[in-house]
């Protein structure tokens, strides 16, 4: 899988799965952008990371998900322009969780925050990157296994906006295909992320279970499907939700 000369872009490329994916496709010789929202540090560790092991990166921080979405991809774009003039690959990978309650419970608040950055932030995002985007590029957006079955209860705002991206995906499938442009999401299930950490410690035996597999997964185990995805390799995949739950909704 060579990814040599091609430029990806990674939002909230900095933690967790998206720390791995930046790692993964750095490692298959690709420029990668690592996107920060809050945590520069993160970023900026990923990246050394990336450089230290003979490729090539960059940090871009840019707020995502404010009261003025549009305005946040615009600036988005103007701290990656003035990095490269190319852009191979964008994963839509920065998201929120926050704001867990049921249907009884869920503010106006909390909600608006949740489509803010996970639904419209990746949208606008990506209506800028288009213009950019090489013919024959890649869009990978980062879904749930909840947007399939009942989500729990408790998260039944972020399963929303995550089932708009499933929506998203493929109808942009289909309008890019022209260009040769992919466009496939990959929805994880429990992943050992820092993220998760808190809660996971005293339910991992109960996780996985969930899976066929008897495992949690690991960060690695996305972002190899995203570097799948990334690569002329998925050249005949495209507007596809790609399961990535270790088989947790069989």
């Amino acid at each position: 899988m060579d990814l040599s000369g091609k430029t990806a872009l990674v939002t909230g490329g900095g933690r967790g799965i998206g720390h791995e994916i930046s790692r993964r496709l750095g490692a298959a010789g690709a420029h990668v952008v690592v996107h920060f929202g809050v945590n520069e540090e993160a970023a900026r560790a990923t990246a050394t990371a990336i450089q230290e092991s003979g490729g090539r990166a960059d940090v871009l921080g840019a707020a995502l998900g404010g009261p003025d979405v549009e305005q946040d991809a615009a600036a988005l774009w103007e701290g990656f322009d003035a990095i490269t003039d190319r852009l191979d690959i964008l994963v839509n990978n920065a998201g929120i969780a926050d704001g867990r309650g049921t249907i009884d419970t869920v503010d106006a608040d909390s909600l608006t925050r949740l489509i803010a950055v996970n639904t419209l932030a990746p949208f606008f995002v990506t209506q800028l990157a288009l213009p950019r985007l090489s013919d024959g590029g890649r869009i990978v957006n980062v879904s749930t296994h909840l947007t399939r079955g009942a989500a729990q209860p408790d998260l039944i705002g972020y399963a929303m906006t995550k089932g708009a991206i499933d929506v998203f995906t493929a109808v942009l499938g289909k309008q890019l295909g022209e260009r040769g442009i992919t466009v496939n999401a990959v929805a994880p299930g429990v992943v050992d992320t820092d993220m998760n950490a808190a809660w996971l410690d005293h339910a991992r035996e109960l996780v996985a279970g969930l899976s066929p597999l008897g495992r949690v997964a690991e960060p690695s185990d996305v972002a190899d499907i995203v570097g799948f995805l990334a690569s002329d390799d998925s050249r005949w995949v495209t507007g596809q939700r790609i399961d990535a739950s270790g088989g947790a909704l069989l």
